[in-house]
């Protein structure tokens, strides 16, 4: 059974919540403020959180930061804000996932769903522990990116965005196909997110007078090539 820790301030509403995932068979803890949610979600290993971002003691995009730090759990964002500079924001802070309220059972369902199937995925793949290309260098296990063998420190969506790159060397990548690779296919986050990122990404790894890694084809997407 999946054990699933939903922190949320609202109680009737987490209660609707935790009675719906029973009903499909999941494993449920509740936590009502941001403090006692971190401490269930470090002391204890669980399938995926559900995290709101509007929580007393600490907010969850601290909770979520403060949970990247020691664990990879899988983290779904659940907020009544829904503008592109919040969800960019739970995202760059480490979560896997994020939906606006008000939002359909079945559609959280399915996320978490979505969710748990590229965890999976992920622990079925032959892993390869380290991508290089020229001068950059990504040990995936250590999650450590250097160019020229200095460490260029990145979020956790720019780590994510420049593996799928390594993965894909000379193959054109469109701003649907990164989405879906980086933040899952069925996620609501809008196209302009992706060129928002890639330009993080480049700003760090990209300097005048060296390589461009990362080229973009106008009206089509982007490429890494060699």
């Amino acid at each position: 059974m999946k054990k699933i820790l939903l922190i949320e301030d609202e109680k009737n509403f987490a209660r609707f919540i935790e009675l719906e995932l029973q009903h499909e068979a999941y494993s449920v803890c509740l936590a009502y403020n941001g403090r006692t949610g971190l401490n269930f979600a470090l002391q204890e290993d669980w399938d995926i959180i559900l995290l709101d971002i509007m929580l007393p003691e600490i907010n969850g995009i601290e909770v979520c930061r403060l949970i990247r730090k020691e664990k990879k759990t899988p983290i779904i964002m659940l907020t009544a804000r829904d503008s592109v500079i919040d969800r960019v924001s739970g995202l760059d802070h480490g979560a896997d996932d994020y939906i606006a309220k008000p939002f359909a059972i079945e559609e959280l369902l399915a996320r978490i769903r979505a969710v748990l199937r590229r965890v999976e995925d992920q622990q079925n793949n032959e892993p390869i522990s380290v991508l290089k290309l020229d001068d950059l260098f990504v040990d995936l296990d250590a999650r450590i990116v250097k160019k020229g063998g200095n460490i260029i420190e990145l979020t956790k969506r720019e780590f994510d965005l420049l593996v799928t790159f390594m993965r894909n060397i000379n193959r054109v990548l469109t701003r649907e196909m990164l989405l879906d690779q980086v933040w899952g296919y069925d996620t609501e986050v809008e196209t302009n997110v992706v060129d928002v990122y890639v330009r993080y990404l480049r700003n760090k790894i990209d300097h005048s007078g060296d390589s461009n890694f990362i080229k973009t084809l106008r009206g089509t997407g982007y490429v890494m090539r060699k």
